[in-house]
């Protein structure tokens, strides 16, 4: 990156003024950042102009007006070569700026000084760990799919991903008749069975059944006792 020369001053002259402390200034109207070119407020006609020198920093030197492309009368400011020195600490001018601008910065567009990059997610486990939901076909097509790519498994011996892959095939095909076994008890037959052996018809007779009462009272659940028959009133 090429590094970037101060303004060069082509005049020894100044402007007679004492030299301007930027102490004595607003923080927000000078720019004196590492890095950037030095600009400052004029003083006189509060427009912004650069600051020139290396050692000797003066105000370069400008017009009153801006429009004398125009035709308007060149004028030069009694701020030209207005002699400046920084007698402030950078760093603590630099951190509050950045802090001023920070806060006056709307809230959707801050951003966290520091970053919380997401996490990458782990990578998948290999078919022969997986062990939640497999079945006996599935078990046995992984097994067969992993005999046809694997060149060592082909030759009658199992690598370790193949062996794993065996392993959980018989293990399925051994756990199968108890599988079948706990299938058929979750069958609807074997939910009736269970309701009958329990009294389920006598319970349902006895909900279906709607008998008076013989000493004339309702369900203590219904509240107080009310006339069924319709009440019929002559005019």
């Amino acid at each position: 990156m090429p590094r970037k020369r101060p303004g060069r001053v082509r005049t020894k002259n100044t402007n007679r003024r004492a030299p301007l402390l930027l102490s004595t200034m607003a923080p927000e109207d000078f720019n004196v950042r590492p890095g950037e070119v030095k600009t400052i407020a004029c003083p006189d006609c509060r427009t912004w102009r650069r600051i020139m020198g290396d050692t000797v920093l003066k105000i370069r030197e400008h017009c009153i007006s801006d429009k004398v492309a125009d035709g308007e009368k060149h004028v030069t400011c009694p701020g030209s070569n207005q002699l400046v020195v920084i007698d402030i600490d950078v760093r603590r001018w630099q951190a509050r700026q950045n802090r001023l601008l920070r806060d006056a910065m709307p809230q959707e567009n801050r951003r966290a000084a520091r970053q919380f990059y997401k996490p990458l997610p782990a990578p998948a486990a290999p078919v022969a760990r997986i062990h939640a939901g497999v079945t006996l076909e599935t078990a046995r097509r992984a097994y067969l799919a992993h005999l046809e790519e694997c060149v060592r498994c082909g030759t009658g011996q199992h690598c370790t991903h193949g062996g794993a892959l065996a392993h959980r095939y018989v293990l399925v095909r051994n756990e199968e008749p108890a599988r079948r076994e706990a299938r058929k008890q979750t069958a609807p037959d074997a939910r009736k069975a269970q309701w009958t052996q329990r009294g389920g018809t006598t319970v349902e007779t006895a909900n279906n059944q709607c008998r008076p009462r013989q000493d004339g009272t309702v369900s203590e659940f219904r509240g107080p006792q009310v006339p069924t028959a319709p009440l019929r009133i002559n005019a």
